[in-house]
């Protein structure tokens, strides 16, 4: 009888959404369908799935994971080379956790010329001063050039830089929900997007350091709260919004 995509979803940790956009695809269809026309997967179509969330785990857009499995020409080897300088970024900032989150950035000292009440309209329960000496340890020169650019930030102009953030926040929600992949043209666009408003508000935003980023919503679990609190699975979702668009513009 096979599987069931429900079941699918759960041994392989995806959503049955991910199973049904890689079907449209064509990246992996079902071997059969039950009476009802329902999906179902055979064992073949678990090992293809399993090596599409390895080249998918290793950064590669999905037209690249077609091409790996499907085109008897290609050669692996020189698209994992290809991907090897990003991968050993990738390693190498989780190693030392010093990538700029621009969530960090609002825990440092230049909040304190607001006042205790504007604070928490700013930002909420969170107190900026209480983490100021953390973000400082673990970013330096990234933290100092924030607080350079932010020190003479107003409560108007906090507000405006979090009701922007709100907005791209809100926009890669609603891709997720729509079952946009986080390599689709609309989700890299918004990630780039993403990355001109960490330069408009914070430090200059390099490509490496934004896939650092997206390194850290899923791996400090104090931003994976922040972005789950949005949708459940942004995070992994802004992550490899913002990778694919790193990969694409190295």
């Amino acid at each position: 009888m096979g599987y069931s995509v429900g079941q699918v979803a759960g041994f392989a940790g995806v959503t049955v959404r991910t199973l049904h956009h890689y079907d449209e695809i064509g990246l992996l269809s079902p071997s059969g369908r039950s009476q009802a026309g329902h999906r179902r997967y055979d064992d073949a179509d678990l090992d293809r799935l399993q090596r599409v969330l390895f080249y998918r785990e290793l950064g590669f857009p999905l037209e690249e994971v077609a091409v790996l499995l499907d085109d008897p020409e290609s050669d692996p080897g020189e698209h994992l080379r290809r991907q090897h300088a990003i991968l050993s970024g990738r390693i190498a900032r989780l190693q030392q956790m010093a990538a700029a989150v621009e969530h960090a950035m609002e825990a440092k000292k230049m909040g304190i010329n607001l006042t205790p009440e504007e604070k928490f309209e700013v930002f909420g329960g969170f107190d900026p001063d209480e983490h100021a000496a953390e973000a400082e340890q673990r970013w330096g020169d990234t933290y100092r050039e924030s607080a350079r650019r932010t020190a003479s930030y107003t409560k108007e102009d906090w507000l405006r830089i979090q009701a922007l953030a709100e907005d791209i926040n809100g926009r890669f929600a609603a891709l997720l929900d729509a079952g946009t992949a986080a390599d689709s043209e609309e989700a890299m666009s918004l990630a780039e997007e993403h990355r001109g408003w960490i330069n408009g508000s914070y430090y200059f935003c390099t490509y490496e350091i934004h896939t650092g980023l997206g390194e850290m919503y899923v791996a400090d679990e104090r931003f994976t709260a922040y972005y789950e609190a949005v949708r459940p699975g942004l995070a992994v979702f802004v992550r490899d919004a913002i990778l694919a668009n790193a990969v694409r513009n190295v």
